[in-house]
């Protein structure tokens, strides 16, 4: 591992001692940094964008939320870089490793050790007539929804061709294992393990109680389709990017990405141990 990159929440001033420390460890191993706007003077290097920190980097480690990992990710684009999240915020479902776990994990990952844990992304495509207006990852969910509260709006969605059924709701959560456990889960919907590879429409608020999430394979082609009328109707896309007011007629097509995200888990805990921890299962 030749170089390793930093990127930090926005507005962190708390953590410049964090940087500071991490960055001389790396140097003291003969590990290049490159770092991010954010946190490239504590770092001692120039700034740069995390789509280019991605890019020079063989590891990059997120310190912030679950939001920071999710940029991250983001600016990964199609490349396979892994990401060592480290939780600065409260809950931190993908962010699974704690600040005084960073070094023994860098340690053991730089080794070549380590756990691994790979998770998919969503190929989200919005296609207006014969135009594709917009082409965007996802590693948690794209969702389609009412631009104003407290209003329902019907979305038709489709697999392989075949008709699902039309939500009456506040909208529908197209989710992966990942994103299962953040907006699709305050919705109702299920837990997936992170590493396995299925989609899940979830509605929002149903107006009918018989309109449940379902799950589907992770080869399922997905199409929705929402009535827009003279409605306001919003695409938004792992809740930071791609956001589109939708016209009648517009199509969203959904479908598992070729292009997957690896993130360094600690091997200290398992899966279940991480769910216990974040969602206090067994608590009383």
């Amino acid at each position: 591992m030749k170089s390793v990159g930093i990127c930090l929440k926005e507005h962190q001033v708390q953590a410049e001692a964090t940087v500071a420390q991490l960055a001389a460890w790396l140097r003291d191993r003969g590990i290049e940094v490159q770092a991010d706007e954010e946190c490239a003077q504590w770092a001692g290097v120039e700034g740069q964008s995390r789509e280019d920190v991605a890019a020079h980097s063989d590891l990059v480690v997120a310190l912030g939320g679950d939001g920071t990992l999710l940029s991250v990710a983001r600016a990964m684009g199609a490349r396979s870089v892994p990401i060592l999240g480290v939780n600065l915020g409260r809950l931190g479902f993908l962010a699974e490793v704690n600040p005084e776990e960073l070094f023994p994990v860098l340690e053991e990952t730089i080794a070549g050790g380590g756990g691994r844990v790979r998770r998919m992304r969503l190929d989200v495509r919005l296609k207006r007539g014969d135009h594709e207006i917009l082409h965007v990852l996802a590693l948690n969910e794209a969702v389609v929804t009412h631009g104003q509260l407290s209003r329902m709006i019907d979305v038709e969605a489709w697999a392989d061709g075949q008709r699902v059924t039309t939500y009456h709701a506040d909208g529908l959560i197209v989710a992966t294992p990942t994103g299962s456990t953040a907006y699709s889960l305050s919705a109702g919907g299920p837990l997936l393990v992170p590493d396995l590879e299925a989609i899940v429409l979830t509605p929002i608020c149903p107006h009918s109680l018989t309109q449940r999430p379902v799950v589907l394979p992770q080869e399922a082609v997905i199409e929705v389709v929402p009535k827009v009328g003279d409605e306001e109707v919003v695409l938004t896309v792992d809740g930071q990017a791609g956001m589109a007011v939708l016209a009648e007629g517009d199509r969203i097509f959904i479908r598992r990405s070729e292009h997957s995200v690896d993130f360094v888990a600690s091997s200290a805990r398992n899966r279940y141990e991480i769910l216990q921890a974040k969602l206090g299962w067994g608590e009383r």
